[in-house]
């Protein structure tokens, strides 16, 4: 049965997350970089992606030159050998940047989630922003600590680094994976990636699930 609790930021349905009186749930996860592969994981992916691409424009020349006619086998081993050491310097490359990037995050960074009917949005927060701060700024967005609604929306943007949303009525594809905490929401173009803590994984899985189309992939 789901646990709810009232405070003055709104309804505590889980252990960290809450309904706001403005209808929509919120919570803050802090993702370690160290701990949670799942960013370094995405840029890897990104870096074979980007691989496939000019292995193919490069097969593709060949094939249409019809230069491959003309090689020899050590040819093919010395063209194999060139893409592999190709290869393992973007991976290389992939990871150096990743770690740089955790290294300027301070190894952390806070996301604020807000999650209503029509999907879900990630803001990230500038990395002087702790949990309780962040809290404090859930609060404020519902419209519940101040009536100044133009001073509130200022300092949220100036607070943000960054946002992402998705829209469920877009969602082709749902993975879950639990050991990292995160849950896949794939579009057709876009890929986004909310986090919850283990107390509150399975309300935003079957929240999430239960508003998506009926033909999304659910893995």
């Amino acid at each position: 049965m789901m646990k709810t609790s009232t405070s003055n930021s709104g309804t505590k349905v889980t252990d960290n997350i809450c309904l706001c009186p403005d209808g929509k749930y919120r919570w803050t996860y802090e993702y370690q970089m160290l701990k949670n592969p799942t960013i370094l994981i995405t840029v890897l992916k990104v870096m074979l992606l980007s691989f496939g691409i000019v292995l193919g424009f490069l097969l593709l020349i060949n094939l249409i030159g019809g230069d491959f006619r003309y090689w020899d086998r050590s040819s093919y081993l010395s063209f194999a050998r060139g893409m592999l050491i190709f290869l393992i310097i973007m991976l290389a490359l992939g990871a150096v940047s990743y770690l740089i990037l955790a290294a300027i995050y301070g190894w952390t960074y806070q996301v604020l989630f807000t999650m209503d009917e029509n999907g879900v949005e990630q803001m990230q927060m500038k990395k002087d922003f702790r949990k309780t701060q962040a809290i404090g700024w859930l609060a404020a967005a519902a419209g519940i600590v101040s009536g100044n609604i133009s001073g509130i929306g200022t300092g949220i943007l100036a607070a943000t680094r960054m946002s992402s949303s998705s829209e469920f009525s877009r969602v082709k594809k749902v993975k879950a994976v639990r050991s990292r905490h995160v849950i896949y929401v794939n579009q057709t173009l876009e890929h986004d990636q909310v986090y919850a803590e283990e107390p509150d994984f399975d309300f935003v899985l079957n929240y999430i699930c239960g508003h998506v189309p009926e033909t999304t992939r659910i893995l």
